[in-house]
């Protein structure tokens, strides 16, 4: 099992090398080529959600990306480190802290992201918890050809 790994800081900028480098990755890993541009816009997706999380949260540390290529499928990782909590204080003086109507304007958007994801890959999971989220996209890929 190979695998790749990005750490980047929660910049918007950042973005584009992540899906750059993930369709070059699913390339070598065996992914049709017709399924490239997808990989491409659903992890572009991936990261956008990951670096609004972070910066909705004031988190600082980076986003992970893993690029996993295993025997025949090729797994996509995109891990953040926003917290997810249950409850917010409407008027909390903590740094970074959201209000009421700043969590429903961000679960929107959060919501969206996932919903264009799952419209481009088949087989999604998506698990948070109060240290962060980790959403991991799967592709099957074709067996190595012999030249």
């Amino acid at each position: 099992m190979a695998t790749v790994e990005l750490r980047f800081s929660p910049l918007p900028e950042h973005v584009r090398t992540a899906r750059l480098v993930a369709a070059a990755v699913a390339r070598r890993a065996g992914v049709d080529e017709a399924v490239l541009d997808e990989v491409r816009l659903a992890v572009g997706e991936a990261c956008t959600r990951a670096v609004g999380l972070h910066q909705s949260s004031g988190t600082t540390e980076p986003v992970r990306v893993a690029l996993i290529e295993e025997e025949k499928q090729f797994s996509i990782e995109v891990g953040d480190a926003a917290p997810r909590a249950t409850t917010v204080a409407a008027h909390s003086e903590v740094p970074g802290a959201r209000g009421p109507d700043d969590d429903l304007e961000a679960e929107g958007e959060d919501e969206m992201g996932l919903a264009v994801i799952s419209g481009l890959v088949d087989d999604v999971q998506v698990t948070a918890d109060e240290h962060g989220g980790l959403l991991r996209m799967t592709w099957p890929t074709a067996p190595a050809t012999l030249t």
